[in-house]
């Protein structure tokens, strides 16, 4: 089926930094790649929601400015964490949503939520 049978183009970096480029320790890759709050937040709304919309994703973020946001997805996208979609309507409807690397980092997130309920007075 092609992607205009389907309604929607996906764009998708699928080829994943090689491995000489990136540093030596596991947890610094980790860092790279979600070090930021804005990319942290971006990634527990799609954990969260799923497929998001920009509009929702800025709302649900709050505080990001769309410069800012968009950015971070550029940023995530040419990482291979997440996936954008383009869908075949007018006016052009843009869903975002995470990759199976972007997935493989809920337990990151989890562990992140699970410690900051537990330091809430």
């Amino acid at each position: 089926m092609s992607d205009d049978e389907i309604g929607y183009t996906e764009y998708r970096n699928d080829k994943l930094p090689e491995r000489s480029n990136l540093p030596a320790c596991p947890v610094e890759t980790c860092v790279s790649l979600i070090g930021s709050k804005w990319k942290l937040l971006i990634m527990r709304d799609l954990l969260l929601n799923g497929s998001m919309r920009f509009k929702a994703l800025q709302r649900s973020i709050g505080g990001v400015s769309q410069k800012v946001l968009t950015t971070n997805l550029r940023n995530m996208e040419d990482a291979g964490l997440i996936v954008r979609r383009v869908y075949a309507e007018v006016p052009p409807r843009v869903e975002y949503s995470l990759t199976e690397l972007g997935q493989s980092l809920r337990p990151i997130i989890d562990s992140m939520w699970h410690g900051g309920s537990r330091t809430r007075l």
